[in-house]
């Protein structure tokens, strides 16, 4: 027979009741637990506040998986190794709790640690289960254990929510469209379908981020032929991936453009496959730092007259 909440919470209670009297526990009470969704289309979070402590967050990040990470509002975890576990209820009889490993913990921030991508959806699939994200640890003297829990009732509707957020994420998030490599594997300097979709996806991130406003295109050949030859091909691959971007609203004065032909190979040009994979253009985006917000009239700096 499924078990009542009143059972839940009874056997949860009791639980928290049974805990070794050295080890310090941060909970929230069950009456108190929220779950919060929040995000963008750049980052989904799901979080748990947890009383006197901080917060849980499970955040996913564009173009990644999920992670889960601490905010602590004191110094409650020392540096070292943390382990992490996706622990059983107690209305749960015959479950175990699962170990997921250790994670490194810092002593310098709000954010004692970041799980893997693994962990962190190992985590997830334990919430859906009705387990509770465990964190166990000591004080930074080393002295008392320390345990933060997190609280696995009134989760599925945030989940829902949480998985209607991440429905909108980019497909990529800055840190992965920020160096990228468009190629040219047949020769010549005509972008293929492969190339075209790899512009669009950085177009998107682009439109999506304005403060992305910078990006420096270099072209690369094989040694194929002769200096100028290859120098040319560089040329006009770069210019390729250039006429691209501004066909689709990219301002020429965002785009800096250099070639460089067979100069700096990725691969030895030793056969035909390290020869394709030379022959490419690289697309580093930058952040450069917003203009100055334009001064008012009424406190605009008067300019010295032209002098002849």
């Amino acid at each position: 027979m499924e078990p009542t909440v009143r059972q839940r919470y009874l056997a949860l209670f009791s639980l928290f009741a049974s805990l070794p009297a050295m080890a310090i526990t941060f909970q929230t009470r069950l009456e108190k637990v929220e779950w919060k969704v929040d995000g963008d289309q750049f980052e989904c979070r799901l979080s748990q506040d947890i009383t006197d402590f901080g917060q849980g967050q499970f955040v996913r990040r564009a173009g990644e998986q999920v992670t889960f990470r601490l905010q602590a509002r004191e110094r409650w975890l020392g540096a070292g190794s943390a382990t992490l576990v996706a622990a059983a209820a107690p209305w749960q009889p015959g479950r175990g709790d699962i170990n997921l490993g250790m994670v490194n913990v810092v002593d310098n921030g709000p954010m004692p640690f970041n799980s893997t991508q693994q962990q962190g959806t190992r985590l997830l699939t334990g919430l859906l289960e009705g387990r509770s994200p465990l964190v166990r640890h000591r004080t930074p003297d080393g002295g008392e254990g320390i345990e933060v829990r997190l609280m696995p009732v009134k989760f599925n509707k945030a989940y829902h929510d949480y998985l209607d957020c991440t429905t909108k994420l980019l497909p990529v998030n800055y840190d992965q469209i920020k160096q990228a490599q468009i190629n040219f594997p047949g020769g010549g300097a005509d972008l293929d379908d492969v190339s075209r979709a790899k512009l669009e996806i950085i177009l998107q991130y682009m439109k999506a981020d304005p403060s992305v406003n910078h990006i420096e295109l270099d072209g690369h050949s094989d040694n194929g032929g002769n200096r100028l030859t290859n120098l040319d091909m560089s040329r006009r691959r770069g210019l390729a991936v250039t006429e691209y971007f501004k066909a689709n609203g990219i301002p020429e004065s965002q785009i800096v453009l250099r070639f460089h032909g067979e100069r700096y190979p990725l691969v030895p040009n030793t056969n035909a496959a390290n020869r394709a994979k030379n022959r490419r253009v690289t697309v580093h985006l930058s952040r450069d730092p917003m203009p100055p917000a334009p001064t008012t009239p009424a406190t605009a700096p008067i300019k010295p007259a032209a002098t002849s």
